[in-house]
């Protein structure tokens, strides 16, 4: 058989859709893979589906190119020959192409069945649907892929490929639980975690990365209350785990996977304790062993240390072993225990001017930096797209009073915030000042934003461009700024600025008399 393809549109049908398998699903070059596998089929109108969470009913664009896949994916099998083919370069570029199609088919076909349940797993139903389907997947894949000179289901076999599928569509419902919004900034962000999670190479992920991928720490940088601890949720619960035929359900079903520790609430003692657990005796009120999150952490699972900045250097080495050897000790123990799973950190502190200033090291930080992730401020999305605050003030209101009664409300507050601060307010507090903001409203009708001077201009960007304010209100006002970003800690603001403690407490208390 010297070609796999009736003709060479479906050639050209299956290299673009191979093409479409490859890409990021929220980069620009998604649609432009899109448009070339449908053609004339292609609906500018609906083609930014991925602005919006999974939905019950499958895009137009998935149900086209899923009819056509299978036109193309039947033709060549009635064509194929009962013998492996010469395996020329020629044939192995279409042989892989026909592949790829294949995938992509069963990947569609069985998405609203994955869709269902994990639906019911978020919504906490433990009598949810099972994933009892994998006799069909298997069956479709053997239909399709078990033809002479065809290598996929030996290199990945039916289990792993629908491990695999099951796993992208985890991350479709994660990377969009909790991260509202469709400007540019947050589509760039949700790419961001995709790639975080799969890597820029989805077939090499596929083939072995995806066992690996604990190896690799990820750290989250942006401002205090954009949400970085949902992007570190969305990356511990999309992770990959592997299906099990017999039980129907996956290998580490009903495991705790997300460990969420903030460094910046807790004492070094108890830091290490969270962590890696300790011996009897090992501390005043150490009365018994305990197994810390490094070890009850699964190998599928993931432990997010919140304010990694804050963390003292004692504690930034034994971390860095961590990283280095994947091992730990408890405290009080000196065996070594393995950590089996992966590190997701975060900071809203410019970790650069902390190492220059000593206080936190090169060492941990380069091992933490192999995969970065930023959050944008609430500022940058509403700049990108204005009319994002009304879908972010109606997701808000909707969680606080529910659908029906959500929509009006929604619509009081944001008239509320327009009228009484301005297009261009630069919310400091970010999504969390927002959602405060809202409650505010809810309750009381009002909101006062914190260390706000009402005698101050609104729109500090424009100022700034025209050159309308003096050194001494720049100075005032970004010293504000970091200080809302710090939480409102003052000693922060200052390691942040590089300041005494005195030089901010001046000026924020300027900052609230004087214009």
């Amino acid at each position: 058989m010297a070609e796999i393809f009736k003709t060479d549109v479906d050639r050209r049908f299956a290299d673009a859709v191979a093409r479409l398998n490859a890409t990021n699903p929220f980069l620009p070059e998604r649609i432009a893979h899109e448009r070339a596998a449908l053609g004339d089929e292609f609906a500018p109108l609906g083609a930014e589906w991925n602005k919006l969470p999974p939905q019950a009913v499958p895009h137009p664009h998935h149900l086209a190119l899923v009819t056509r896949a299978e036109l193309v994916l039947n033709a060549a099998r009635e064509a194929w020959g009962p013998a492996a083919p010469r395996p020329t370069r020629a044939w192995r570029e279409a042989a892989a192409a026909y592949e790829e199609l294949a995938g992509f088919w069963l990947y569609q076909t069985y998405s609203p069945r994955f869709d269902a349940v994990v639906r019911d797993e978020l919504a906490g139903r433990p009598d949810g649907r099972k994933l009892d389907f994998f006799g069909a997947w298997r069956t479709d894949a053997e239909r399709w892929l078990d033809l002479p000179g065809l290598t996929l289901l030996e290199r990945e076999p039916p289990a792993h490929l629908f491990a695999c599928a099951y796993q992208i569509r985890r991350a479709f419902h994660h990377v969009f639980r909790g991260l509202v919004g469709g400007s540019g900034p947050m589509a760039r962000l949700r790419a961001a975690i995709w790639q975080s999670i799969f890597t820029r190479d989805l077939a090499r992920y596929r083939r072995g990365l995806h066992a690996r991928m604990g190896d690799f720490a990820t750290l989250i940088t942006g401002p205090s209350g954009t949400g970085k601890e949902l992007v570190a949720r969305a990356l511990a619960l999309s992770r990959f785990r592997a299906y099990d035929p017999r039980r129907q359900r996956l290998d580490d079903d009903g495991v705790e996977l997300f460990y969420p520790l903030n460094l910046s609430a807790l004492s070094p003692t108890l830091i290490e304790s969270e962590l890696f657990g300790h011996r009897r005796g090992a501390f005043t009120g150490a009365v018994t062993d305990r197994a810390g999150w490094m070890e009850v952490c699964p190998a599928t699972g993931a432990v997010f240390l919140d304010e990694i900045g804050e963390v003292e250097s004692g504690i930034q080495v034994k971390l860095l072993r961590v990283l280095q050897a994947r091992t730990f000790q408890p405290l009080g123990g000196t065996e070594a225990r393995p950590f089996r799973g992966k590190i997701i950190a975060a900071t809203n502190r410019d970790l650069a001017t902390e190492m220059r200033a000593g206080r936190f090291r090169e060492d941990f930080y380069y091992r933490l930096c192999s995969d970065l992730i930023e959050t944008p401020s609430l500022r940058a999305q509403l700049d990108d797209t204005p009319a994002e605050l009304a879908v972010l003030v109606a997701h808000v209101a909707e969680r606080l009073v529910g659908a029906d009664e959500g929509e009006v409300f929604a619509r009081e507050a944001r008239i509320w915030i327009e009228k009484n601060l301005g297009p261009r307010y630069p919310w400091p507090g970010n999504f969390r000042e927002l959602e405060q903001c809202v409650r505010n409203l809810l309750v009381r009708g009002d909101y006062r934003p914190a260390r706000r001077n009402p005698s101050e201009p609104e729109d500090w960007n424009g100022l700034l461009e025209k050159g309308e304010l003096s050194a001494e209100q720049v100075l005032r006002r970004y010293t504000r700024h970091v200080f809302a970003l710090a939480g409102g800690n003052v000693e922060a603001t200052a390691r942040r600025l590089d300041l005494d403690r005195r030089t901010v407490q001046a000026r924020l208390v300027e900052t609230r008399t004087k214009p």
